[in-house]
């Protein structure tokens, strides 16, 4: 699968911009503020239907304007081509549309083009808290399985239900409980099948991780990721229930998947407390990697990967061995982003693939090549 083209208008800082892209390699260099990490931002809303940065659609819309449109040209094997569209209007409802067809649900777009992004506001799946960490899981098992992201909405739209009563009973302490039951039977319900997607998911991405991990840092230190859950439990049914008095008083459902959380070990201890910077970012890749292994693997076809300034944040050994991943062919389309475009000349030259060069300067094409 490729993105063949790509046209935005009135995106973020782009007034009107066309590309047509390798199948291969394509970097996008200039300045800081030039405009790259917006265009990989647009792939992104053409492949999982939002921006990676902003999750308020409006706030893309480029100043002063009222609207924005992204398009893309999507190629796969055995299936004629495929333009997305998406559209948003300030005031009105995003629109998203495949060969001018919409959605009846604009999430059953996801997952029909796979992508992995790698950015620099990533570290907050190491430095943060567990929502960031469910998140980063989520992404992936929504873009493999339908039905996963299907069952996670309605878990997500009945927990906010039974949140909002929990407020509403603490306002009206006469008001009638019985809707509770109603959500608690959709939360016990799918949350104990997303438990078991979630917990078999883990037991087959953690092998896959950590030989990346190991390649990455030389196999320096043992990894291990612990998915812990309240539904763990032999009688999460009965622990549910019996916090409804504490889910009252504080106002929320404390018990439930949406307390999930991932454990990021290392050696055994805490990665976030006892794990230095390179090992963090040797943690981080790897996750992103065996990201890619695992959403090629399930849907068939390699995931369109976004580098978003990655040789930055890279030491000298870190980097060559993911030039080494690219130049034997590990991945399929690439998107690189960076500075300075020399760095990426040299570094790309011993890759035996298509390369363009696409130069930017504030919101506009100042300059394309092919390697």
């Amino acid at each position: 699968m490729n993105l063949k083209q790509i046209s935005v208008f009135n995106f973020k800082n782009y007034a009107s911009l066309a590309l047509v892209f390798s199948a291969d390699i394509n970097c996008l260099v200039g300045e800081n503020g030039s405009g790259k990490t917006n265009l990989l931002d647009a792939i992104h809303y053409l492949t999982l239907t939002k921006s990676a940065f902003n999750a308020i659609d409006g706030q893309n819309i480029r100043h002063e304007e009222e609207f924005f449109v992204v398009k893309g040209i999507f190629e796969q094997p055995q299936a004629r081509p495929t333009e997305v569209a998406c559209s948003v209007q300030q005031g009105q409802k995003k629109t998203f549309l495949a060969n001018q067809k919409p959605y009846e649900r604009i999430s059953e777009h996801i997952g029909r083009f796979p992508v992995v992004m790698i950015a620099p506001q990533d570290m907050a799946l190491i430095q943060e808290g567990s929502e960031q960490r469910r998140s980063f899981f989520d992404n992936m098992l929504c873009q493999i399985d339908a039905e996963y992201l299907a069952r996670l909405m309605r878990y997500n739209y009945a927990l906010r239900q039974r949140n909002a009563l929990l407020k509403q009973i603490a306002e009206q302490p006469r008001a009638d409980l019985t809707l509770i039951e109603v959500y608690d039977q959709t939360i016990l319900q799918e949350g104990a099948i997303l438990y078991a997607q979630r917990a078999a998911f883990v037991a087959e991405f953690v092998p896959i991780f950590a030989t990346h991990y190991q390649t990455l840092s030389l196999g320096k230190e043992d990894v291990k990721i612990d998915y812990r859950s309240d539904f763990a439990a032999q009688d999460y049914e009965a622990q549910y229930h019996k916090a409804l008095l504490k889910d009252r008083v504080l106002q929320r459902t404390t018990q439930g998947i949406h307390k999930d959380e991932y454990q990021l070990l290392m050696d055994g201890y805490a990665l976030k407390k006892f794990g230095s910077q390179g090992q963090q970012k040797s943690f981080l890749i790897a996750l992103k990697l065996a990201q890619f292994d695992c959403m090629a693997a399930a849907k068939g076809q390699k995931p369109l990967l976004l580098l978003d300034d990655i040789f930055d944040k890279l030491d000298d050994h870190r980097m060559q061995q993911l030039i080494a991943l690219v130049a034997g062919g590990h991945f399929g389309q690439i998107f690189i982003t960076d500075a300075r475009p020399e760095r990426t000349r040299t570094l790309l030259q011993t890759v035996a693939a298509e390369k363009r060069l696409f130069t930017l300067q504030k919101g506009a094409l100042t300059g394309q090549e092919i390697l």
